[in-house]
């Protein structure tokens, strides 16, 4: 089987999908031709957009602010959680400063974010 090759193809396939979500449910069987299509052009879309529109990982800032807004935690709330000032928590949120080692662990431990994102990587 090919590849997408352009955008106009991309976008194409991605319109078709759409067609095909409005005929295929959980009812239909593995086996049905829409099923096959669906499946198939599915993962060619997957493909193209593994090597063209690659997700990146959140910034540090970003994964701090989602854990934050999940957790309802307010950023003297963090301060406490991480035992620093809120004045340190402002310049982690605001890109100022980073976190040492240490406070970045605990940041990484205590609000579970990947420590790949907090080392940047």
């Amino acid at each position: 089987m090919r590849t997408i090759k352009t955008k106009k193809e991309y976008n194409a396939l991605c319109y078709r999908i759409e067609e095909l979500l409005n005929i295929v449910n959980n009812e239909t069987p593995i086996t049905d031709k829409n099923f096959i299509e669906l499946d198939l052009l599915s993962d060619l879309v997957a493909d193209y957009e593994e090597l063209n529109e690659p997700i990146k990982a959140p910034s540090l800032i970003d994964a701090m602010k989602l854990r934050m807004y999940e957790r309802g935690l307010n950023q003297k709330k963090l301060s406490e959680l991480l035992g620093i000032s809120t004045s340190r928590v402002s310049e982690y949120l605001t890109g100022k400063s980073e976190p040492p080692l240490k406070t970045a662990r605990e940041i990484s431990q205590k609000l579970d974010i990947d420590p790949m994102i907090i080392l940047g990587l």
